[in-house]
């Protein structure tokens, strides 16, 4: 799958992930869910950050990517018969990790283009999901944008994950949806 784009986090530099570094890193390999209908997309809206993100997660052991998106998919917003995956572009960061494994975090997300059923069934959010507000919403692929370009520019509670979603966005509003 082509990556898209290396970002680091405004705390940490390629230098602090090169072999010489005394920092320590993890790995994490996570699958993200694009569907589309018209202009619409098929996002989550998490109400404690105030933003938009691709629904997806991190892929379990044992899982490949496209099972860890049909599970996550189903997980977050309730998706039934994901069909038609098709690889899109994989997206690269680093940043700090917070946990007592590494330091830094290497967060490699595969973005996918799929298919689901019309209705969407119940979701199965984990305790943090539900706590910070989580919520599946079609939303207009423009507008999801701006808003989230919105909270970057003046909110204080942003989450860490705000410049992938609305970068991956921007590349899916230009390469994916017919304007």
């Amino acid at each position: 799958m082509q990556l898209i784009k290396t970002a680091f986090h405004p705390d940490v530099s390629p230098e602090d992930i090169s072999p010489n570094s005394k920092l320590t890193l993890a790995e994490r390999h996570a699958a993200r869910a694009i569907v589309i209908r018209g202009d619409s997309i098929l996002l989550l809206y998490t109400e404690r950050y105030h933003d938009y993100s691709l629904p997806g997660g991190g892929i379990d052991e044992g899982e490949d990517e496209v099972e860890g998106l049909k599970r996550e998919l189903k997980e977050e917003t309730g998706a039934q018969g994901v069909s038609n995956v098709k690889a899109f572009t994989r997206y690269e960061e680093y940043r700090p990790w917070h946990k007592p494994d590494a330091d830094i975090i290497h967060m490699i997300s595969y973005c996918y283009v799929c298919d689901i059923d019309e209705d969407l069934g119940d979701t199965a959010y984990e305790s943090y999901e539900v706590n910070n507000g989580m919520k599946p919403l079609w939303v207009n692929i423009h507008e999801a944008i701006a808003h989230n370009e919105e909270v970057i520019a003046s909110s204080d509670k942003k989450g860490l994950s705000i410049e992938r979603e609305t970068f991956l966005l921007k590349v899916i509003a230009e390469k994916l949806v017919v304007a």
